[in-house]
């Protein structure tokens, strides 16, 4: 199991956070959804790059949490190897949202961490069932990373 953490941006709340934890909390997230022989990325990043992103893939020209690139599906799906994909996380959106949540930056992030995987396995919430499966999934394996 490889688990690659890129960034934060230096100057950025992300300074604060604990990579290794994050890299560790990442191969502990996997093993909880069954995938403990994948690989992932995580790339922590500003508010102005994610939102370049979100406008760019999403059609959304504004900051988000968290965007996943999956390579479970689609056009390369069959030359991925063990890689899932790609987690973006803004540690900007993340650092405000944890003030707002009463939460460190290191649990804003590993929640995150933990919603971008589930969409990288497929998991969405557009819709109503699928959203109470998808918050029961994370409430799931928030509490393995507890143990």
């Amino acid at each position: 199991m490889s688990v690659r953490v890129a960034g934060p941006p230096s100057g950025r709340p992300g300074d604060r956070l604990d990579r290794v934890l994050l890299a560790d909390r990442a191969r502990r997230v996997l093993r909880a959804l069954d995938h403990g022989r994948s690989e992932l990325s995580v790339a922590l990043v500003g508010d102005a790059e994610i939102a370049g992103l979100n406008e760019q893939y999403r059609g959304k020209p504004e900051p988000t949490d968290v965007l996943s690139f999956s390579l479970v599906e689609g056009d390369h799906s069959d030359y991925r190897g063990q890689l899932l994909g790609d987690v973006v996380i803004s540690v900007d959106t993340a650092a405000s949202q944890a003030r707002k949540r009463h939460r460190s930056l290191d649990e804003e992030v590993a929640r995150l961490l933990i919603h971008g995987v589930l969409h990288l396995l497929g998991h969405d919430h557009a819709e109503a069932e699928e959203r109470r499966r998808m918050w029961a999934e994370q409430r799931r394996v928030w509490k393995a990373l507890a143990r």
